[in-house]
């Protein structure tokens, strides 16, 4: 099958994309680079140095013919939607419409939505399930919501098939310390320069961390299954970020204390993810513990960080 991955340089998407290599895929990627990285990039996939709001899509759409899109590009840092929505619009709401009007061109079979738990705000209830009322705190929440409702517009008008996936919070290798789990990598970064992370609000503040393995299973799990629904895509189990630290701070078996700061603003205090409708749409079901996940992304840096130093 032909899978076109836009982000497919990035955090999720290089993971994605190998697990379509080794399942056989036939991949193209388009990445703008802003945030992906070369080095992440499959040998085995067809790459293009692209934004998903250039014009250039369009050829490219014109000479692949994806059968599905994977569309993971995104404006990812919830204080820049802050600071900038009009910015973080335009790549998350302007340039999955984009998309889907060359997915409707082109006659895509299916399009699969990264989205997020931003979308639900504070929640009203936990675990929080895919029928909790929408109530995003920041300009990022709403822009990773409103696609949600163009692609089922464009589902109801051309045919075109979905699948929407709200991740919790994605944590591992090749994470930028950035988004909504980059709190691991930026834990991880400062540990590896004999540091202190800080630790905005109490600590006591809990997330639902999802390695990016499982993350990138059910991606491939939603070109098969889950057909027009909405999935969320979490572990359905909160951690405190100061556990996380601890966790973290076990592994490196290191004595350093984490400092307090502010809360910060459209920071969401508690939530994790009912994940039973995967288990039931997609036959999905997260793999991979904490712990092993943690260990997993502490190893990476361990070693990327040793190469750095040899160098």
């Amino acid at each position: 099958m032909k899978v076109l991955v836009t982000g497919g340089a990035g955090f999720i998407g290089s993971h994605v994309v190998d697990q379509l290599i080794q399942e056989n895929h036939q991949v193209v990627i388009t990445d703008n680079l802003s945030t992906g990285n070369e080095a992440y990039l499959n040998p085995e996939a067809k790459f293009y140095h692209v934004s998903i709001e250039s014009d250039d899509m369009g050829a490219i759409f014109a000479s692949e013919s994806p059968e599905v899109v994977i569309h993971l590009a995104a404006q990812i840092d919830v204080q820049k939607s802050l600071h900038d929505p009009q910015y973080d619009a335009a790549i998350n709401i302007l340039g999955t419409i984009h998309l889907l009007e060359l997915c409707k061109t082109h006659q895509t079979r299916k399009f699969i939505y990264s989205s997020s738990a931003a979308v639900y705000g504070n929640p009203n209830y936990l675990a929080i399930d895919e029928q909790h009322p929408i109530q995003p705190l920041s300009s990022y929440g709403i822009s990773k919501y409103t696609p949600e409702k163009y692609i089922r517009m464009y589902a109801d008008l051309t045919g075109l098939d979905y699948t929407i996936l709200r991740y919790a919070n994605v944590y591992g290798a090749r994470q930028i310390p950035k988004g909504e789990g980059g709190v691991v990598s930026i834990f991880v970064d400062k540990l590896l320069a004999g540091e202190s992370p800080i630790i905005f609000g109490d600590g006591l503040q809990t997330r639902d961390f999802i390695y990016v393995g499982d993350v990138a299973r059910a991606n491939i799990a939603a070109m098969y299954e889950g057909s027009r629904e909405v999935v969320n895509i979490s572990t359905n189990s909160p951690t405190s970020v100061s556990d996380l630290y601890s966790i973290i701070a076990d592994i490196y078996k290191t004595d350093l204390r984490p400092q307090l700061a502010q809360a910060r603003d459209g920071d969401i205090l508690h939530s994790y993810l009912d994940n039973a409708k995967a288990a039931r749409v997609l036959g999905w079901k997260p793999q991979i513990s904490l712990l092993e996940g943690l260990n997993k992304t502490v190893e990476y840096y361990q070693s990327i960080h040793k190469t750095k130093v040899l160098l």
